[in-house]
């Protein structure tokens, strides 16, 4: 177990981080995007981001309009909520999530008119401390499945940052809303990527594309060129999962972040390519964070197709405006790798999700698990170089050294070793509650401390 251990952390420093090659099954790339029309009803959870859930700022029977603040927190680690549609608040009712955690949730009933709140207006912005004061009331989380505030982000000291680092890798399968962004958005991208570096005092960019998406790298690579050489379009080998921020910033840069670290620890800031393109458009219309763009697929779906959504439609009406071929068998929010199966379908669709995937049974039966066979794959196709099924081990016996010295808090969860995995044990589900494990352990001993 040491010698094991001693060469996970060598490996972890000192070679180039791994991945997997898996199918893309990107059909709906060149599909442009489709504005789905208003649903009967949006449901906004009030915790739809990393950190502090809001605390509604209407009630019910109230008016709201398209922009109007309906969720608010005063703590630091939170991200505004507004109404994505004009209409009436029908209720203030409690949403059940499929993990079995509860929040509030706003219910707005759609009036049809879309009129748009009269505090709406771009924001001014004059230096860095007023570009992240306005982004904080954006409500713009990370849009690549994060839900990070993104204002927070943004409000680092940036005394040794040198590169401002923009995700298009979009390396999870089905999903295209992201290359979508690149090739029908790239001067909002830009917008917000020269106004950053020009505040911050950032001196460089790298927009960050999988060499697969050649339209989208000549196209913002010609843009960039024309309006600001400071920013750069690094092509990326097409490997999942190229775009895990450890993983993508390895590759780009050479770095390595520090167990317990951050990418600010090591000079690099990284925001996911429609998040930059969301906050072009807010500071060009002050408009908040009320729709956004996913990719319905799945051999359940009749019609397969990039949508732009109002946040908080239920999941059951995107999946009717779509069609399906046959009941599915399972629904998945984001990408088939790293989603998350959705019970009830008239959830809401929420902030942080970028794509919906309905599949039958013939793609999502479960395969026959079988003894470990020692062969090393899920250690060598680990982007970072663990030891998942030792991992496995240690937190079937609720070994917290063990775990720790395994660093299973280091883990992306991206799947990769369930993926290769011949004797199809469940890997990825076990490194992800021996990661949580951990870190609750870690706390209940700080709080001894």
């Amino acid at each position: 177990m040491g010698r094991l251990i001693q060469s996970v952390r060598s490996r972890l420093h000192s070679v180039e981080l791994r991945g997997i090659h898996i199918p893309h099954n990107k059909a709906t790339a060149e599909l442009p995007t489709v504005l789905m029309p208003l649903p009967s009803q949006v449901i906004l959870p009030m915790h739809m981001h990393v950190g502090a859930a809001c605390t509604p700022q209407v009630k019910r029977r109230a008016h709201v309009d398209v922009g109007t603040l309906v969720g608010h927190s005063d703590a630091r680690m939170s991200a505004d909520i507004f109404s994505p549609v004009s209409g009436t608040v029908k209720e203030i009712r409690s949403l059940h999530y499929s993990h079995g955690k509860a929040d509030e949730a706003l219910v707005i009933v759609p009036d049809g008119e879309q009129t748009v709140d009269e505090s709406v207006r771009p924001p001014e912005v004059s230096d860095y401390v007023s570009l992240v004061e306005a982004v904080r009331h954006s409500g713009i989380v990370g849009l690549g499945g994060a839900g990070f505030p993104t204002w927070l982000k943004m409000d680092s000291d940036l005394s040794n940052i040198d590169c401002w680092l923009v995700n298009g890798a979009e390396c999870e399968p089905y999903l295209s809303s992201d290359y979508r962004e690149m090739v029908e958005k790239p001067d909002d991208i830009l917008r917000a990527l020269t106004t950053c570096l020009d505040l911050s005092g950032v001196p460089r960019a790298q927009i960050c594309i999988e060499n697969n998406k050649p339209k989208a790298i000549e196209l913002l690579r010609v843009k960039a060129a024309a309006s600001d050489p400071r920013i750069e379009v690094f092509e990326l080998p097409a490997r999942y999962p190229q775009g895990a921020s450890r993983v993508i910033l390895r590759n780009v840069t050479g770095r390595s972040v520090p167990r317990g670290g951050h990418l600010t620890d090591v000079g690099a800031l990284l925001f996911n390519v429609t998040t930059m393109g969301e906050i072009g458009r807010f500071l060009q219309t002050g408009m908040p964070l009320t729709k956004r763009r996913i990719t319905v697929m799945g051999d359940a779906i009749e019609r397969p197709q990039n949508l732009e959504v109002f946040i908080g439609t239920p999941i059951g009406e995107i999946l009717e405006f779509c069609g399906l071929r046959s009941e599915p068998r399972k629904v998945v929010i984001g990408g088939p790798m790293m989603g998350i199966t959705q019970v009830e379908l008239d959830a809401p669709l929420t902030r942080a999700t970028s794509g919906l995937l309905a599949f039958t049974n013939e793609l999502v039966d479960s395969p026959k698990t079988t003894a470990c066979i020692r062969c090393g794959a899920c250690i060598d196709n680990c982007p970072i170089r663990l030891a998942p099924i030792d991992i496995q081990k240690a937190y079937q016996r609720r070994d917290v050294g063990a775990l720790d010295r395994l660093m299973a808090d280091l883990c992306v969860e991206c799947g990769s070793c369930s993926y290769v995995c011949p004797a199809k044990q469940p890997l990825a589900q076990s490194t992800r509650f021996a990661r949580a494990f951990l870190r609750a352990e870690q706390r209940k001993a700080k709080g001894r401390g």
